[in-house]
């Protein structure tokens, strides 16, 4: 312990915000040197898990650190709480930070209680803390004030996970509200009242949007996008629901769009300036319009359980002439009940196998005829082929089986290496 304290004050306070506060508190009793230094900590982290079920002591130590707390400005505030405390609780604990010019607040309410009932967040939270960068809320409910405008003038990144709005109104005001926002995260949660998200922002730069499987199925639901600074896109749509980009995103570098209902018109005709692209689309219909062209792709990974999944393939390499990288994998659970396609082997080349393919990975291969006739169709029309990973999924003597079947297939490139994982 001398020495640690023998380092900077600078250094230490860096060493005690990556601790949780009550921890941090507990070195004053190391030394007199010590005894103050928690107070300048620009970060505090107040987890209720660390009381044993003690909310009145959790509160007690809250209210404490904070009003012992003496740094002049407070960089980060972290709450994770139990959904016993109140909206008022929240913006008493809260008001230190934003009269400090917090930067970055997290809010997590614990969901691990069988209370169904969302912690209501004060009002002051989207109306005074106005110096936020960085604002990530989870399982909490937001109330609306109309009479207060929403500002986040500086907010560059908003997360908000299984978290219930007054309306879908009041999303598009509080994204309105962020006008230099880069960075945004919404998970979904069944009834939320937002089915239809609307995402309509000029610098936004990163976008995940993820749904809950359990919505509501007879409620016409979506994401509306767009975004035209964006860079990276990430959809995850387990829901009955569609998926509409407004306009072209000329920025977007890479994209993971996962769409397991069939409302994906033309979706993948506004990513095509895409350099790394994933996709798990259940048909090939109405997925882009003829005559796209994906001419900055050098990575693609499509999943293979959809029944249009080797069309899609096809189709996408056909219009992808720089490709260099190929992942495929079963990524979700194949539907008993679903048919699935026989291979028809395309009667052109494209042109990326006879160019610039040189890295295939196949994860929890099947070894369908359907699987087979596409592996047998890339590895005999790859010129540039050199690293090809299979990674079966099966039993050991059926799995001796596919490697058998897979070693014996003729290969075009001379440099072409088969490895099974």
């Amino acid at each position: 312990m001398d020495r640690i304290s023998q380092l900077p004050d600078e250094l230490i306070l860096r060493i005690l915000s990556s601790l949780s506060t009550v921890d941090a508190v507990d070195t004053m009793l190391l030394s007199k040197r010590w005894q103050f230094l928690w107070t300048m900590v620009p970060k505090l982290v107040h987890d209720h898990t660390e009381y044993d079920d003690d909310e009145p002591a959790f509160s007690r130590s809250v209210e404490r650190s904070l009003l012992l707390h003496d740094a002049p400005t407070i960089k980060a505030l972290h709450l994770k709480l139990g959904p016993d405390h109140s909206s008022k609780d929240i913006g008493l604990w809260i008001r230190p930070a934003e009269r400090r010019c917090v930067r970055e607040l997290v809010i997590e309410i614990d969901s691990s209680s069988d209370n169904k009932s969302r912690v209501a967040l004060p009002k002051s939270l989207y109306t005074r803390c106005k110096m936020l960068v960085t604002l990530e809320l989870s399982h909490a409910a937001l109330t609306d004030d109309v009479s207060s405008p929403i500002s986040f003038p500086y907010l560059k990144k908003l997360s908000l996970k299984y978290m219930k709005f007054p309306s879908g109104e009041f999303v598009d005001r509080l994204l309105s509200g962020c006008p230099v926002l880069e960075d945004l995260f919404v998970k979904q949660r069944r009834n939320d009242k937002v089915p239809i998200l609307s995402v309509r922002m000029l610098h936004l730069k990163r976008l995940v949007l993820r749904t809950s499987e359990k919505r509501d199925e007879d409620e016409a639901s979506g994401f509306v996008i767009d975004a035209p600074s964006l860079e990276s896109l990430d959809i995850v749509n387990d829901c009955k629901g569609f998926c509409v980009i407004a306009n072209d995103m000329s920025k977007i570098v890479s994209a993971n769009v996962v769409m397991t209902r069939p409302h994906t018109e033309h979706i993948l005709g506004s990513l095509t300036s895409a350099k790394r692209l994933h996709i798990c689309l259940p048909t090939t219909k109405n997925a882009y319009l003829a005559g796209s062209v994906f001419c900055n792709l050098v990575f693609l990974k499509i999943c293979t359980c959809g029944k249009e999944w080797s069309s899609l393939l096809m189709r996408v390499l056909s219009d992808a002439p720089l490709l260099q990288s190929l992942k495929l994998e079963q990524c979700h659970d194949l539907k008993d009940n679903e048919p699935r396609l026989n291979w028809s082997e395309p009667s052109s080349v494209p042109e990326c196998l006879l160019s610039s393919l040189k890295t295939l990975k196949w994860v929890n291969y099947r070894g369908t005829q359907e699987e087979k006739g596409v592996a047998a169709f890339i590895l005999r029309s790859a010129n540039c082929l050199g690293n090809v990973t299979i990674n079966p999924k099966s039993n050991s003597r059926r799995k001796f089986k596919m490697v058998k079947e897979l070693s014996f297939l003729p290969r075009r490139s001379p440099t072409c290496q088969l490895v099974f994982d």
